[in-house]
């Protein structure tokens, strides 16, 4: 079947491709494991040089690349340049970090000398979301290529063109030719990657059914499987907390990618004492926020990638008002073409509803009560996810004994909205997934830890 590339702005057809077919797709793998033996054994410097290429060629085009992430999915125009940036950032860092973060480790044993090496393992399959469609493919491909693996990669079907303008970056900077490619495939074609006998391993970043899906197929054929998935972020506020600042940052962070984020803010959890001024105070707020299309550059929020993923999400908000939420701003479908939904804010929100027990991914805020810092905890942990987290309070000693050892999630933040960084690991727990990216730990996932003794 023909993949598309449709504007979510207007519903137009930007770009029809065709399909890779089966024996098209094994080409391109048995290509990228030959071309791992030659980069496995590169020097790390060697390969710093042409990852800072890439970081350059990023920024040298970012204007290119946000627009064509406004069009394929939707993304504010400056929103896609700060994507990039942070791009052209994390090839960087690991150009600068890798040589350490690989070095041997001295072990003590009884031998004339043991170590443990980080080598590396071969074909990734990388299987990519659209919603950060450079920013989730860099955060893999900077450590895994610096490590000394090659990629395949398979990405969103709305998002081929970003994908192609990847593989055409990292070719441009000098790396070879099949070190990273992609594969232009639907999401059918991943159980047969990962069954292929060259690809060693698999990382992903999407829904939990499409983690499931990979796991299971990776289980099958042994196989080491990274997994980042969704994510219902509890922002805890409390009674300490400095509101303007506090109902800004949230504002900021439910609205990022206009709501479709996996560490979005999603469930704000706030206490009585000031349940009722963090509401007057965060719709008001959210009531500025403007939306329209994606290339005009000075919005707030454009569409959803997908008028379909826009349905679904109205859908949520629709039966979370009928057991009970109040509306406070928005949760209407606007009369314009396209995938547009505007920022929208639901009080009253409990257990059962969809806005409390799924997540929205959208530009649609939970606001829930608590009683008291206890019930504001237990409430933050009851959930299915575990991605982010972050609490808000005057108190620094109080936020960071909540984010350290109560709230549990795989980052938790204080005072400031949940974001990746390049010098932190990033990943979940329960079912927003396993394993780390970023730092040090994301370098290691797919590398042999080798243990080597010598008498």
């Amino acid at each position: 079947m023909t993949m598309e590339s449709i504007n979510p702005a207007t519903g137009e057809t930007l770009e029809r491709y065709e399909p890779m077919s089966g024996a098209e797709v094994q080409e391109i793998i048995g290509l990228a494991e030959r071309s791992f033996v030659d980069w496995s054994r590169t020097s790390v410097p060697h390969r710093a040089a042409l990852m800072r290429n890439a970081a350059g060629l990023l920024r040298e085009r970012a204007g290119v690349f946000a627009e064509l992430m406004a069009l394929e999915m939707g993304k504010p125009l400056p929103q896609g340049r700060a994507e990039i940036e942070k791009c052209a950032w994390v090839c960087e860092y690991y150009a600068e970090h890798a040589e350490g973060f690989l070095a041997d480790e001295v072990a003590a044993t009884d031998a004339s000398r043991s170590y443990v090496a980080f080598r590396p393992l071969g074909v990734v399959l990388a299987v990519m979301p659209w919603n950060f469609p450079f920013w989730q493919v860099f955060r893999f491909a900077a450590p895994g290529l610096m490590a000394g693996n090659a990629a395949v990669l398979k990405h969103a079907s709305n998002v081929v063109g970003c994908a192609l303008a990847i593989e055409a970056v990292f070719r441009e900077a000098g790396f070879p030719e099949h070190v990273f490619r992609t594969l232009v495939v639907g999401s059918g074609a991943v159980r047969a990657v990962i069954r292929a006998p060259q690809v060693r391993a698999v990382t992903l970043t999407g829904s939990g059914p499409a983690g499931r899906a990979v796991a299971s197929a990776a289980g099958e054929a042994l196989k080491k499987t990274v997994l980042e998935l969704g994510g219902s972020d509890p922002y805890v506020v409390l009674d300490d907390a400095d509101l303007a600042a506090t109902v800004e940052t949230c504002v900021n962070s439910r609205l990022i990618n206009s709501g479709q984020s996996c560490i979005a803010a999603k469930r704000f959890i706030v206490v009585d004492a000031i349940r009722e001024e963090f509401e007057a105070r965060y719709t008001a707020l959210m009531a500025t926020k403007r939306m329209g299309p994606p290339l005009e550059g000075d919005v707030d929020l454009g569409p959803q990638a997908r008028v379909d993923l826009r349905d679904e999400l109205h859908d949520q908000v629709v039966r979370s008002i009928d057991r009970g939420a109040r509306v406070l701003l928005g949760a209407t479908v606007p009369e314009e073409p396209g995938a547009f939904y505007p920022p929208s804010v639901l009080a009253d929100v409990r257990p059962g509803m969809p806005a409390y027990d799924e997540e929205l991914f959208g530009p649609v805020a939970a606001i829930i009560a608590a009683r008291d810092e206890s019930d504001a905890v237990r409430i933050a942990n009851d959930s299915a996810f575990g991605l982010g987290a972050a609490v808000f309070t005057r108190d620094l000693d109080r936020g960071e004994r909540l984010a350290r050892d109560a709230l549990h999630a795989g980052a938790c933040f204080v005072n400031a909205f949940v974001k990746s960084d390049p010098r932190l690991p990033f990943g979940g727990i329960k079912e927003s997934g396993y394993g780390r990216e970023l730092a040090a730990f994301g370098i290691r996932e797919f590398v042999n830890v080798k243990a080597v003794y010598v008498r």
